[in-house]
């Protein structure tokens, strides 16, 4: 099939629109290596896929439409289209949050490039979950699904009422604080919930309760703050490497 319908195209331009996504339950999936990785890893939720002649779509169980790159680009979110454009559902699987191993939990993290991120340094270290708070940035935001590079189709994201889920945690509840422990002389647990907050604000006043060791990462140097996914970063390597 070529070519895409107008209605196809107000269709998928409306899913750039949050509203919409949860409207519909649809999110898009755009660029070659992302949706290889939706076909990969979970087939069964791809709605349908425009993409230029020079991408394969091997499924016939998949609606697909071949379309111009000038069609690409009236129907992609992006500035430099690549190839191809997927209509996914929204995962309805309500999995448990895990009760043991490391846990990231994230309070009101906004923007969508630290997010994903975030999703991508769970995925590579082997975090299952991220318990994230009501006000934390939608996964299927357009920039989260880009950065997060198919971690998305890969780590559980929940969203909860975080207060709520800490105080009924079993685990110890790291949280990183300018005033914690130093990261490097400690002796980090196996079984963990790290705790990580806003990018301007850090961590609610209200969830510092929670937290039953709080943790830093020392500076050697003059910067005032660390980017909130580099320094998730810094501490899931720690708490993996001891």
């Amino acid at each position: 099939m070529t070519g895409i319908s107008v209605n196809k195209i107000k269709w998928i331009r409306s899913l750039h629109q949050k509203k919409y996504r949860d409207e519909l339950g649809l999110f898009l999936v755009e660029g070659e290596k992302l949706v290889q990785e939706a076909l990969q890893f979970t087939p069964q939720t791809i709605e349908f896929i425009a993409h230029t002649s020079d991408f394969e779509v091997k499924s016939s169980a998949i609606e697909s439409v071949v379309i111009s790159p000038s069609e690409l680009a009236r129907i992609s979110s992006l500035r430099s289209p690549n190839k191809v454009l997927a209509v996914v559902k929204k995962s309805n699987d309500k999995a448990n949050i895990a009760s043991s191993g490391l846990t990231l939990a994230l309070d009101g993290i906004q923007d969508p490039g630290n997010f994903g991120t975030i999703l991508r340094i769970a995925d590579w270290f082997g975090i299952n979950d991220l318990v994230c708070s009501k006000d934390t940035v939608e996964i299927y935001n357009p920039k989260v699904v880009q950065s997060s590079m198919g971690a998305i189709f890969r780590v559980n994201v929940h969203y909860e009422n975080l207060g709520d889920w800490l105080k009924n945690e079993s685990r110890p509840i790291y949280g990183a604080l300018l005033e914690g422990k130093n990261t490097y002389q400690e002796s980090l647990p196996k079984d963990a919930i790290l705790l990580m907050g806003n990018e301007g604000n850090g961590i609610s006043k209200d969830l510092i309760p929670c937290i039953t060791n709080p943790l830093t990462i020392p500076a050697f140097g003059q910067a005032e703050s660390l980017n909130v996914a580099v320094a998730t970063g810094i501490l899931v390597s720690e708490f993996k490497r001891k």
